[in-house]
């Protein structure tokens, strides 16, 4: 069982949590092109504070006492291996794509270098600390995340986010959660414009100070220093080769059965984001659907059967505001559960998960 090799494409929280638990008894190849794991979560933070921007890098090497993390891009995966820009091919028994998917700068850095990413961090604080104004175009968790940081570092920076959605969040939550949201967000002066979209997108770069004026479909005015896009996931699945490329969908994700197998595959799998299964696209799915997969590599390994299946859980969401407001909704005995500023802050604001990733990746600052 030691010696098949398993080929993970993606370093992000799937990727990283398969390598570590199947590392002790497999050869993990993780391909990535970042040169380490890279603690989105705690991204929005890292871009108001200085001491946060340093802290959610983490060295591959961490997870690995006998596997390696190969830095480059896969641009072929196919079901007996893959193959990365610069030509290198790693041929394995089992592959797992765990690519997960891009999102504007800032929830997610566009950069591979955590040098480079440290310094992009920093020169838009700089933009933002020298703004008064900022606009936030989306209202799910990432706009109101960002809107909860901005306010907490600088209390007063107005801050005006716009959804052409009629309420925060989206998604199959209580009216109690968004409810608290919005309370919290009024109380910080935020100012939701909601219901209407603009009407040309700002004429400026994203995270680039230079004023401007932009005009809601229902004829609202507003002027602003500095914008952020905050929403537009895309799945990260062009490099799938072979007869893997079928079980691409159209709008990029990957058609994945009961086991997180690739369809059509059978020593394919997928993870997280980049996968079709019918969930909100978050860091702790994308964990939970390791345990599976690395459940049924074993199976596989073993001569078995697969038989771990993977079934998304109740809707459940965190959403912070700065390090110690935000609400949450959690499953409960008898249904959803809503939870205030001081059990957010408990559970995810104050640290972000920090301490969980730093266990993962054996980190000791």
């Amino acid at each position: 069982m030691g010696s098949s090799t398993v080929a993970i494409v993606g370093g992000g929280y799937g990727g990283a949590a398969l390598a570590r638990e199947l590392d002790p008894d497999f050869d993990v190849v993780l391909i990535d092109p970042k040169d380490a794991f890279v603690h989105a979560v705690a991204a929005l933070r890292g871009l108001v504070d200085e001491e946060w921007a340093r802290r959610i890098y983490f060295g591959y090497d961490g997870l690995f006492t006998r596997g390696r993390h190969v830095r480059g891009r896969a641009v072929a995966v196919d079901a007996s291996g893959v193959t990365t820009a610069d030509g290198t091919r790693i041929d394995a028994d089992y592959v797992v794509l765990a690519t997960g998917s891009s999102y504007p700068y800032p929830a997610k850095p566009d950069t591979e270098d955590t040098a480079d990413s440290v310094l992009r961090h920093a020169a838009t604080r700089a933009e933002l600390t020298a703004s008064s104004r900022v606009l936030l175009l989306g209202a799910g968790p990432v706009g109101l995340e960002l809107a909860g940081e901005i306010t907490e570092r600088w209390p007063r920076t107005e801050v005006v986010v716009v959804d052409p959605a009629e309420d925060v969040l989206g998604g199959r939550y209580a009216p109690e959660l968004r409810g608290a949201l919005r309370e919290q967000l009024a109380q910080r002066g935020v100012r939701l414009e909601l219901g209407s979209a603009l009407t040309a997108p700002p004429p400026t770069p994203a995270g680039v100070r230079e004023p401007f004026s932009v005009t809601t479909g229902a004829g609202i005015r507003i002027d602003a220093d500095l914008w952020f896009r905050c929403y537009g996931m895309t799945p990260l699945s062009d490099m799938l080769a072979g007869e893997l490329a079928a079980a691409r969908q159209p709008d990029g994700h990957v058609e994945v059965d009961e086991h997180l197998r690739v369809a059509g595959a059978r020593n394919v799998f997928a993870i997280g984001d980049v996968t079709a299964v019918p969930e909100p696209k978050r860091s702790k799915a994308a964990t939970e659907h390791a345990v599976t997969v690395a459940a049924n590599i074993r199976a596989l390994a073993a001569g078995r059967p697969v038989e771990q299946t993977y079934r998304p859980g109740p809707d459940a969401v965190l959403v912070p505001l700065g390090s110690t407001g935000g609400a949450s909704q959690v499953p409960g005995p008898d249904g959803p559960v809503v939870l205030g500023a001081a059990e957010t802050s408990g559970y995810k604001g104050a640290d972000l998960l920090l301490g969980r990733f730093r266990e993962l990746f054996g980190a000791s600052t």
